[in-house]
């Protein structure tokens, strides 16, 4: 069974679970928990007290990957949990080395800071772009792109038009922007947080995993790197697509190494649609939904099996993980919005999905906190039947 998450061989005693353990307690704090005591600050924990670890599955989506810088800001200014490792597609991949640049440099306040310089160095480049909401759409408040011109003349050209003939000189200038804002030495030497970026490889439609050591400009562009809009990444002369059409995102690196068995999920490509799509712009939109989401789906298909034979007794629980997954969705903030939106860099959208982030993670913490490294608090099996 292909990435069943199966513990690695060497791995055989207990103390690899470390999402479970708790540093001893007194009988006084046994009786009445620290989350409770009035003091304290919510979802900060008390000096001496251990924070839960989590990892991070991060999907991509253009600018709605503001949501999840939300999130993240959240989770670093409160810090209810402690991050063990990211696995992060096209903008979870960019949202993810921005948060370990930062992080290597100057701690939780160093990754904000670098999560929110990344987001506004990418509003200020989408000034100068003719993919611009319609005065009308601003008037009415509307995030769409769908009649901007600029938008519809790009949207035509890419389907009929190859990327290597509108734009011969492969020009990005995204790719120069996360070269200018992001500290890639400092990626490469973060071992706070370990990172996990997905590629496609185009010519085997495998994913392919880039982990913080073999982190550059180019991998991230590898995982952001839409094939109707921009050029294949060449990567030690074999090209990349965008990673989601193989793992959005890869959830398997986490089972072998990582120190936690918890996987938070941000989601914000949503997995059920209640209308049928109509016009041709709707139903590309649903199909790249279904697409992007195809690979996940699978992943926590086979994390549901393993653990389901693990409890009959099945599987043996020494040999095998049990992986406990959660959720912060963004379809609450997201599914009203169509897709050209996720090209609307305006600074007053971006912050707008940022403060839609913080209030879910905020939400999560609310309701869910307290079952990291306890139990699944996602339907899983509702999530894949």
């Amino acid at each position: 069974m292909a990435n069943t998450p199966r513990k690695a061989p060497a791995k055989k005693t207990p103390a690899r679970k470390t999402a479970a353990r708790k540093p001893p307690v007194s009988k006084a704090q046994a009786r009445k928990p620290v989350a409770r005591k009035p003091a304290k600050t919510a979802g900060t924990p008390t000096p001496g007290e251990a924070r839960r670890m989590i990892n991070l599955g991060l999907q991509g989506g253009g600018a709605h990957g503001a949501f999840t810088w939300g999130v993240l800001d959240w989770i670093l200014e409160k810090t209810p949990v402690q991050i063990d490792g990211i696995s992060g597609t096209s903008a979870g991949a960019m949202n993810a080395v921005a948060l370990a640049s930062g992080l290597h440099k100057g701690g939780n306040e160093g990754a904000r800071e670098a999560l929110d310089t990344y987001w506004k160095a990418v509003s200020r480049a989408s000034r100068t772009s003719p993919v611009q909401r319609t005065i009308l759409d601003r008037l009415m408040g509307n995030w769409s792109l769908d009649w901007s011109p600029g938008f519809m003349m790009v949207d035509v050209i890419s389907r009929f038009v190859s990327p290597y003939e509108f734009n011969p000189m492969n020009l990005n200038p995204l790719k120069e922007l996360v070269e200018e804002i992001i500290d890639f030495e400092a990626v490469r030497d973060c071992t706070s947080v370990k990172l996990f970026l997905s590629a496609t490889n185009v010519r085997t439609g495998k994913v392919k995993v880039f982990r913080n050591a073999e982190i550059t400009p180019d991998t991230v562009m590898a995982s952001a790197c839409l094939p109707l809009m921009f050029q294949a990444v060449e990567i030690d002369g074999i090209p990349y697509w965008d990673g989601g059409y193989s793992g959005n995102p890869a959830l398997w690196p986490f089972f072998y190494e990582t120190d936690t068995d918890d996987i938070l999920l941000i989601q914000i490509n949503p997995i059920e649609r209640p209308e049928t799509p109509k016009s041709a712009r709707e139903i590309l939109n649903r199909m790249n939904e279904i697409t992007f989401n195809s690979s996940l789906l699978k992943e926590l298909r086979a994390i549901e099996f393993v653990e389901r034979l693990v409890k009959e007794g099945a599987l043996d629980k020494d040999h095998y993980k049990q992986i406990r997954i959660h959720k912060i969705d963004g379809g609450e903030y997201l599914s009203d919005l169509t897709a050209s939106s996720k090209f609307n860099a305006e600074w007053e959208f971006l912050t707008h999905l940022r403060d839609a982030g913080r209030d879910a993670a905020e939400r999560f913490r609310d309701r869910y906190v307290s079952q990291i490294g306890v139990t699944t608090t996602m339907d899983v099996r509702g999530m894949i039947d």
